[in-house]
């Protein structure tokens, strides 16, 4: 498993990304956290910043306040979704991150499956 951790300054760019591998059929949800989940399980952009929004502080004093992990397993480990999932979840309880609203999505557009971890 290799993991990438890197920082960023829009939420809304890292939630298009992800979103748009969903879009593409190159990606999808598989787990959320402290997010209202859709009725209709299908997530867009605009409700989940409003569901971040609820937790990020009203002054933010660092220019990358956003958070992006990459959990890249070896490629010929077949995981299942809910073993990927539970890898993002161990993932962010292990780091301190638990309580916090996050999205797992699983992207399948390099040739191999890994997930993409957005607190």
């Amino acid at each position: 498993m290799v993991a990438k951790f890197s920082h960023g300054s829009s939420l809304y760019g890292a939630l298009t990304y992800n979103q748009k591998k969903v879009d593409e059929g190159l990606g999808k949800v598989l787990a959320t956290n402290l997010l209202i989940e859709p009725t209709n399980g299908v997530f867009n952009v605009s409700d989940c910043m409003q569901d971040f929004e609820r937790f990020m502080p009203s002054h933010i004093r660092t220019s990358k306040p956003v958070i992006h992990i990459s959990l890249n397993p070896h490629p010929d480990d077949k995981l299942t979704d809910n073993q990927l999932a539970d890898i993002g979840r161990e993932y962010m309880e292990r780091f301190g991150y638990g309580g916090q609203p996050y999205m797992i999505f699983k992207h399948e557009d390099i040739g191999r499956e890994h997930i993409h971890v957005r607190p």
